[in-house]
């Protein structure tokens, strides 16, 4: 007769981690405090009437002065007839004058942040006008830091943030996200000299045209030529420290020009050094850095996490997982930009799955299967939750700028996507999206990415995206698999954490390990519960291991194995449980034994026929006979 044995093997991970800090929920959690109250701004019904071609803003700063002073010109279009213009800017902020360039002045009135703009005449539908307003005031952030005058070293600094409505904090502006900028101009007007006679250095978006100083006022002109949302439009004013270098990549040469405070230079510029070599990867993997006409750069600032705005990110540090962050915003949340708070995970879930891509070609396997494994661990965390935010809930600034939904979910679901697909169409459809004619340098949302990964694969993603997407929770996996000869019968079935999804279609990664150290790696394609698979496997299989290098958003995975064994009779391993010492009958048939733990370790290695034992901690092994004829697994028991 013959005898199964069922082993458990339980899912304990391929490494040991250590509790770490984990940076990108710091990247996040700082991100979410700059939205917290932004985020409740609505967008004007009254400001979709028009198109935004050109502003130019010529503004009066002084770092130790929390106030702004300047004039905004507006070049538009009109998308319908009107007879006024409505820019959003904070009810404190004073307007003075507003004009047509040709000097004439027009009537306006204020109502909350609504700036109301009397035209002449009617503004015809595809009729163009350009007006200036000019305004001034203390203004109040309506969250973190939209307009901040701080010190560091007691040098005075002002710095913006406008991240996600900030930007009506401090300029008259159309604040929403379906209206990009063609093109600016800033002139930034400063004092040239702080208190202790070091000159201010003034920062914007695009590439510096020139700096003239006349009566101890510096004016810095700035202009940047790609399409731009307002919120990613910033200013910065301080002593900094200039670090400049060019970038060359495929021929394409730009300037790399970062602003640090000069007490952190000499720790900065080492730091920066990351910045080209992480540009090598993105550009390599994503095309050409998507502002190259111009440039890229970072500029410090008063705050503890960072903003990608457009060719200058600022940054309250320089490690690499932040550097790495913002810098894949120029791709993923500045060249293409989300449509819709719905579609955060456009901007974030991309950007944090790029940082990991540093840590993948930067560090190795072994490190980035432990930032997958941190990443999935955080997901499984709760049992719900979705990376496409619902609508009811794009009010809400934790939903919005969720770490573990927003950042980490939308991580896992693009890498998830990589292995679906494979690397070669991966990269090619997301260079495809990129590279869309619709959608470069504009808003997309969730659907127009699906469809273009659609067109470039030739794929139905739609049950992935209605699973990892629109979908809720996660699956935990279940193996029962026997091994006969050199094959392995599988039977794999799966739970849901959330009833929004009724069965997560998987690529499902599996582990055969055996006694001396084999490894086979398998994916089994899974479209229903208890669906059947077979693998050929040449060599003893003495553990399953699910989702071994976390590539899979799952949690709870379990393998049962039930191995062939020869007759009984031929031999005995006693006693189970066992407290010091184990006996083998027939020891003229066995060839070795061998003893593991749960986690696959080997712990004994004999070919005595008795096996002290008393030195293991009390718990549950399994044990490995060989014989001549074949061998024989066992669940075994030590006891006190």
């Amino acid at each position: 007769m013959r005898e199964n044995f069922v082993l458990l093997i339980m899912f304990l991970g391929c490494f040991s981690l250590l509790a770490q800090h984990d940076q990108d929920f710091e990247i996040c959690k700082a991100e979410r405090l700059a939205a917290k109250k932004h985020i409740n701004f609505k967008a004007s019904g009254n400001t979709g009437n028009y198109d935004i071609n050109y502003h130019m803003l010529d503004l009066d700063l002084d770092p130790n002065v929390s106030y702004i002073s300047g004039e905004i010109t507006t070049q538009l279009t009109a998308t319908s007839n009107t007879m006024q213009i409505i820019f959003d800017l904070a009810a404190n902020m004073q307007v003075n004058a507003v004009n047509l360039t040709n000097g004439a002045s027009l009537s306006f009135s204020r109502v909350g942040d609504e700036l109301i703009v009397q035209l002449p005449n009617l503004l015809m539908a595809g009729q163009s006008i350009s007006l200036t307003v000019d305004y001034e005031g203390n203004p109040i952030s309506s969250g973190f830091g939209s307009f901040a005058q701080t010190t560091h070293n007691n040098r005075g600094i002002i710095w913006t943030l406008s991240e996600p409505y900030g930007a009506k904090a401090w300029w008259p502006c159309k604040q929403d996200l379906n209206d990009k900028i063609d093109s600016i101009d800033v002139y930034l007007n400063v004092p040239k000299f702080n208190t202790f006679n070091e000159e201010n250095i003034a920062v914007t978006n695009g590439v510096e045209q020139s700096s003239v100083v006349n009566n101890g006022l510096k004016t810095t002109h700035f202009k940047h030529k790609y399409p731009i949302p307002a919120y990613l439009i910033a200013v910065a004013v301080t002593n900094y420290s200039t670090i400049s270098n060019n970038y060359s990549h495929n021929g394409i040469t730009f300037p790399l020009t970062d602003y640090v405070y000069p007490e952190n230079l000499a720790s900065a510029t080492v730091e920066l050094q990351q910045t080209p070599l992480i540009m090598d990867l993105f550009s390599n993997k994503f095309g050409s850095y998507p502002f190259s006409n111009e440039n890229y750069g970072h500029a410090q600032f008063g705050w503890g996490g960072g903003m990608e705005h457009t060719t200058i990110s600022f940054m309250g540090n320089f490690s690499r997982r932040l550097i790495a962050h913002e810098l894949a915003h120029q791709w993923f949340g500045n060249q293409i930009t989300c449509g819709s708070w719905q579609d955060i995970w456009l901007n974030e879930g991309f950007a944090t799955y790029l940082s990991g891509m540093v840590i993948e070609d930067f560090d190795g396997s072994a490190d980035f299967n432990n930032w997958k494994f941190s990443k999935v661990n955080q997901i499984t965390s709760a049992p719900d939750g979705s990376v496409y935010i619902p609508a009811q809930d794009t009010l809400s600034v934790n939903r919005v700028f969720s770490s573990r939904l927003s950042y980490g979910k939308g991580a896992m679901v693009l890498h998830m996507l990589r292995k679906k697909l494979g690397d070669t169409d991966f990269f090619g459809a997301l260079n495809a999206y990129l590279n869309d004619p619709n959608l470069q340098y504009n808003y997309a949302k969730t659907d127009d990415f699906k469809q273009v990964v659609e067109q470039f694969t030739s794929q139905n993603l739609t049950d992935f995206f209605n699973d990892w997407v629109y979908g809720e929770g996660y699956p935990s996996f279940s193996i029962n698999a026997t091994q006969n000869a050199n094959q392995v019968q599988l039977s794999l079935s799966q739970s849901q954490s959330h009833s929004s999804v009724s069965f997560f279609e998987a690529q499902v990664p599996i582990r055969f390990k055996g006694s001396n150290n084999q490894v086979l790696d398998v994916v089994a394609d899974h479209q229903q519960n208890n669906q059947m698979f077979t693998f050929n496997v040449p060599f003893t299989v003495t553990q399953i291991e699910i989702n071994p290098e976390f590539d899979l958003i799952a949690k709870n995975n379990t393998a049962n194995l039930s191995v062939s064994k020869v007759e009984k009779e031929e031999i005995k391993v006693f006693p189970n449980p066992v407290k010091e010492i184990l006996y083998v009958t027939n020891p003229q048939k066995l060839k070795k034994l061998k003893l593991y733990d749960l986690s696959g370790r080997v712990l004994v290695k004999t070919s005595s026929a008795s096996v002290d034992v008393k030195h293991l901690p009390v718990g549950v092994y399994i044990l490995q006979v060989h014989l001549k004829t074949g061998e024989v697994i066992q669940k075994q028991i030590r006891k006190e």
